[in-house]
């Protein structure tokens, strides 16, 4: 069966893989592997299990693992930008390392910070950590990210990516209900052409594009 693909909007997809609780197609456009929408969680269960995450700034390991995105970010952005922590969660940290870092930040997030007057801003840089695998359009989300930044600005995005087959089937990031895109390389190299940025890998997880 051939779905639409919620990244490019391409019909060329095909079956990538299923186990006993969902099915994955891939695109043979842009490479995304995603979950059918009637296979997607319903709003009530998707936002239980993100009221069972224990994030918070005064956690030394969560702020290590955010160093993945923000340490390679804050290299490329000049001092003073102002950004937008996109997807911030119930416990923002992201955004308070960039403020201590000198940054000011704004922050949104469907669930626990939904003032949707700050997509309507321009920012210097934007971050999506551990966002665009929950996201049910990715390429319409994307697209309104990229469109909030100036020419040279920065959108960071932090979500493993899928490599083959074979390890997809072994992954416990498909096990989480509420993972239902997932990026590999090359799909973020379609997407930067797409949104007219330019993209790299500084980390097994994070990629950054720039808008040209």
């Amino acid at each position: 069966m051939m779905l639409t693909c919620p990244l490019c909007a391409s019909t060329d997809t095909g079956h990538f893989h299923c186990d006993s609780r969902r099915d994955y197609h891939r695109c043979r456009r842009c490479a995304l592997v995603f979950v059918p929408p009637d296979q997607r969680p319903e709003p009530a269960a998707e936002r239980a299990v993100y009221d069972q995450h224990e994030n918070s700034p005064d956690d030394p390991g969560y702020r290590r693992f955010l160093s993945r995105l923000f340490d390679p970010l804050r290299e490329r952005i000049a001092g003073g930008a102002h950004g937008l922590d996109f997807g911030s969660g119930p416990g923002p940290t992201l955004s308070v390392m960039f403020e201590e870092a000198g940054h000011p930040m704004a922050i949104y997030d469907p669930c626990y910070a939904p003032d949707v007057a700050v997509l309507d801003q321009t920012y210097d840089f934007i971050t999506a950590s551990e966002v665009a695998e929950h996201l049910f359009a990715p390429g319409e989300e994307l697209a309104r990210l990229a469109g909030l930044l100036p020419a040279g600005g920065w959108l960071g995005v932090m979500t493993k990516r899928v490599t083959d087959q074979a390890a997809f089937a072994r992954w416990h990031y498909i096990l989480d209900p509420t993972h239902v895109v997932f990026f590999s390389e090359a799909t973020f190299v379609w997407l930067a052409g797409h949104l007219d940025m330019r993209v790299e890998f500084p980390a097994p997880d994070v990629a950054l594009l720039q808008k040209h």
